[in-house]
């Protein structure tokens, strides 16, 4: 495979763990049995809806970063990364849904792969910039 087809297929499977932790938002909202638009009330739902949004706000980062590294860096390393990116957010999501406390590893994986793909990005954007 070559340049996009496996970014490509990242980028699909990010998008699906997100669908998923929506997912897991409904099983939360029927488990405690606040209906939307009620936020909050249940500490089980309330975790589960920041790991929805805390993945939301981290979204647009890595795509724009995992895209942009593939273009300078290649497709297999990007996606290499990209799926180092979603395991962490999966660790983050089964740990946070569990306690709060149980966040860091999965937080700390994926913002790790995020500033592997932003600062590469950024590194060779400018090194071509300036070349």
């Amino acid at each position: 495979m070559s340049f996009p087809n496996l970014t490509a297929v990242v980028t699909l499977l990010a998008l699906l763990a997100y669908i998923w932790m929506g997912a897991r938002v409904g099983g939360a909202r029927r488990t405690s049995g606040i209906a939307a638009p009620a936020m909050s009330g249940d500490p089980t739902l309330e975790r589960y809806l920041r790991v929805q949004g805390n993945t939301l706000e981290w979204l647009p980062i890595f795509l724009g970063s995992l895209w942009l590294f593939a273009h300078y860096w290649g497709d297999l390393l990007a996606a290499g990364i990209g799926l180092i990116w979603i395991v962490g957010r999966v660790l983050y999501a089964i740990g946070y849904s569990a306690s709060a406390d149980k966040r860091e590893l999965g937080f700390i994986v994926q913002m790790i792969a995020s500033a592997v793909l932003l600062f590469g990005a950024l590194g060779k954007a400018v090194l071509s910039a300036i070349a």
